[in-house]
């Protein structure tokens, strides 16, 4: 557990295994400190703002790569100016290493890059390139 959780990637877990008790889910939370633990340590969540409905939605398309390509999907809900990801393993309805690597790697992503701001030019959209730096919410 030495290890940094966003240098790790997922490994499918395919049921079978005990979902991590309080005191390790603890242990990876430390990593991922802005994350809740919620329903008794059995799955983690984490809110984000956004100054729109385009940021938000291009803020869940990104997680939903990122999802898919570590092969371990989160509950998103989403809405204008606001984001929720919610993570836990289905298959043993509680916590796992992975999660809190989804969670680091969603974080990791939140503060090194930005998401694109589309601009509206003839009903079109334009400033493909533009940049706004995304608002995690406290």
């Amino acid at each position: 557990m030495t290890e940094a959780l966003a240098s790790k990637t997922c490994t499918p877990c395919r049921g079978g295994v005990p979902a991590l008790p309080r005191e390790q889910a603890e242990v990876f939370h430390a990593q991922a400190p802005d994350w809740q633990l919620k329903d008794d340590a059995h799955r983690i969540e984490r809110s984000f703002s956004f100054r729109n409905f385009r940021d938000a939605l291009t803020f869940v398309q990104q997680v939903g790569e990122l999802a898919e390509a570590e092969g371990h999907h989160p509950n998103i809900n989403f809405g204008w100016g606001n984001a929720t990801i919610s993570l836990q393993t289905k298959k043993i309805r509680g916590l796992h290493e992975k999660d809190f690597i989804v969670a680091t790697l969603t974080s990791t992503f939140m503060s090194t890059s930005s998401v694109a701001s589309f601009g509206r030019s003839s009903g079109r959209s334009a400033h493909r390139n533009s940049r706004t730096r995304l608002l995690p919410s406290t």
